[in-house]
């Protein structure tokens, strides 16, 4: 099943529900689409989740990036009634500790004015520094969350200029190039890359990436990365 949304207003929070999948392509954009028209007016906003089916880690990603803007801007963005399968992505990846989880949509609603939204921390990762390349801003957002979570400090680029100037101006421990990494991804664009960088460990992650389980998806990035520390 596709996505569909249901949209209002309750008082000063706006809540979106959704049906269906959240995944890559149009799902996403869909979505993100109705977050954008929120922040017109609204900071405080809750996802029903209760009639999802499937989230992908594009999905995810984007919501967490809204999360990091709305927290930013002094608001939040709060998750209702999540499926099992969703609440347990979200214990297996520890975005259960950054994101903020409800039974209930009403319970969600509720908290905002008993609970005051959580800002994003001032304080850095200390672990080994990792630069995240891929062309989608979701998916960039999603693997730094979650390499966070696990102690990395995490830096990202959409475009190759900026993952030259930031190989080339950080001392980065570990160069990720996700699926969408390149236009056409080449030996010799990835070389170029690790040219900056000879002392980084290169990981590349396979087009399936983008539209798997975030749960496993998350899984073989982390194991990437210790298989070939």
């Amino acid at each position: 099943m596709s996505l569909s949304l249901d949209s209002r207003c309750c008082g000063s929070v706006y809540v979106i529900r959704c049906y269906g999948r959240i995944g890559a392509g149009d799902e996403v954009s869909m979505l993100e689409a109705a977050i954008n028209r929120s922040l017109q007016e609204f900071t405080r906003l809750v996802i029903n989740v209760s009639d999802v089916s499937r989230v992908d880690s594009t999905g995810l990603g984007m919501l967490v990036r809204f999360l990091s803007h709305l927290r930013r801007r002094g608001g939040d963005l709060r998750i209702a009634s999540p499926q099992p399968f969703l609440a347990g992505i979200l214990q297996a990846t520890k975005l259960a500790t950054i994101l903020r989880v409800y039974d209930t949509e009403d319970a969600a609603i509720v908290s905002f004015m008993k609970d005051p939204p959580m800002r994003v921390a001032d304080s850095k990762p200390v672990g080994p520094l990792v630069l995240f390349v891929d062309r989608s801003p979701d998916l960039c957002a999603f693997a730094r969350t979650l390499l966070n979570t696990h102690g990395y400090e995490v830096i990202f680029a959409c475009h190759i200029y900026d993952a030259r100037l930031l190989l080339a101006a950080s001392d980065v421990s570990y160069l990720v190039l996700g699926p969408d990494a390149f236009p056409m991804s080449t030996a010799e664009e990835v070389a170029s890359l690790q040219s900056l960088a000879p002392s980084a460990t290169t990981v590349l992650l396979e087009s399936s990436f983008k539209i798997e389980d975030p749960e496993r998806a998350g899984s073989e990035l982390l194991g990437k990365m210790q298989a070939q520390a």
